[in-house]
């Protein structure tokens, strides 16, 4: 909303104004913006939560110093929600497709994390939302995803062919000549609309979903290409938001894990915005996603001031109304920049909280069947919980994790010259 204020001041002449059109300068004021209305904004919320007695239901599972969360504020996801929603709506261009899909998002699994959590609260059902309803909104949100980039005219990507270099619309927009959009340095650039990713560590590292379809010949290859696209991206937001929210377990670990990977991410957003960077680092250049860059700005100082009052010892949890939302948010803002193959890098901390999970209970029920006494890898699940019980105090569990969380987010912005 402020950039099309001030882009009517700047028209008219008044001084200083032009700052607004600066990437850099709004995701900055996001920024700042987020980190003041989680600090200031979420200790007034953590207070109503209080009022209404919104508190955590813990069951004993032995684990040191768990009982004592016991009545802790949760829902305190509505923090970094907010934090992340107002400073977007006031900072980006909001006719942004980009920009639209990611508040759609965030909403979207806001609203699916607050019933779950509304019926734990307040219900008094321990288990939630179910399972089922859970996995129905997130294959929802890819579907929307995925048929949005399929069917918007402004989601192209650079197909590094230079067609040109007369400058007829403003840099970055989408020209009205098919197939071309002006680049950064005024070039025309030949652009494609395609379901294509890149594959980290290969020279030759894009690789078009459509391959796949080669065997179904030209007119159906595109549509099963499309397809692919889209089955894939519904399992990457169900299996990231998930993982997000088993890794919700420990004061400051989800959402500090989450702030370093948002940072990786808007690194990658920033130069596939910028045609030179993405060429010189021989990466896709995605037309029209910078203002991406505002929105993972406001994600990071959201998470980084959530932790404010959530690290140890927390005055309040993000429930699944942040876990969910956070992991859909890094899942589809991966997804829009073409680097979902670098989740399992990125994300590398929920992909083992997930996957611990996953044979903790495979290996029990398999145990069980076959030698009728049940077995663990883990001395529990998921895996933060097992170094609890072995002894190992929790900020020393959650700095840690975030200590590869960070060496696993450099590696990822590594394979940008590793080929």
């Amino acid at each position: 909303m402020l950039y099309y204020l001030f882009h009517f001041l700047k028209e008219i002449g008044v001084p200083g104004m032009g700052v607004f059109q600066y990437i850099s300068f709004r995701a900055a004021m996001a920024i700042v913006i987020s980190l003041i209305m989680a600090t200031i904004i979420g200790g007034k919320i953590i207070k109503l939560l209080q009022r209404q007695q919104i508190g955590e239901t813990i069951r004993d599972l032995g684990l040191e110093g768990q009982m004592q969360k016991k009545g802790t504020p949760t829902m305190g996801g509505i923090i970094i929600i907010l934090s992340i929603l107002v400073p977007v709506l006031l900072m980006a261009k909001l006719d942004n497709v980009y920009v639209l899909l990611m508040i759609v998002t965030t909403i979207w699994l806001g609203v699916i994390g607050f019933v779950d959590d509304y019926i734990k609260v307040f219900r008094k059902n321990k288990e939630g939302l179910s399972g089922r309803m859970k996995i129905v909104g997130q294959v929802g949100l890819g579907v929307i995803v995925a048929a949005t980039l399929y069917l918007s005219s402004s989601v192209v990507v650079h197909s590094e062919e230079t067609v040109g270099s007369e400058v007829t619309t403003e840099a970055g927009a989408v020209s009205e000549k098919v197939g071309e959009t002006i680049s950064d340095r005024g070039e025309k650039v030949k652009v494609e609309k395609a379901p294509i990713t890149s594959v980290p560590f290969f020279k030759d590292h894009t690789f078009d979903y459509r391959c796949l379809a080669s065997w179904a010949g030209p007119e159906w290859q595109d549509t099963i290409g499309w397809i692919v696209f889209a089955i894939l991206t519904i399992f990457i937001i169900t299996a990231v938001s998930n993982g997000a929210n088993m890794t919700d377990g420990l004061d400051g670990l989800a959402a500090g894990t989450s702030s370093i990977i948002g940072a990786a991410l808007g690194i990658f957003a920033y130069v596939s915005s910028h045609h030179e960077f993405a060429s010189y680092l021989n990466i896709m250049f995605i037309p029209n996603s910078s203002e991406l860059v505002v929105f993972i700005s406001a994600f990071i100082g959201a998470t980084v001031g959530f932790l404010w009052y959530n690290s140890y010892p927390a005055q309040v949890f993000m429930g699944d109304t942040g876990s969910l939302t956070i992991g859909g948010i890094i899942a589809v803002f991966a997804i829009l920049i073409h680097i979902e193959l670098l989740i399992p890098i990125l994300c590398g901390i929920f992909l083992v909280e997930n996957v611990s999970v996953m044979l903790q209970v495979g290996y029990y029920k398999w145990t069980r069947k076959h030698y009728g006494t049940p077995r663990r890898i883990f001395l529990m699940a998921p895996l933060h919980h097992h170094y609890q019980k072995k002894g190992i105090p929790e900020p020393k569990i959650v700095a840690r994790f975030w200590l590869v969380g960070i060496i696993l987010a450099l590696l990822t912005i590594v394979t940008l010259k590793i080929r």
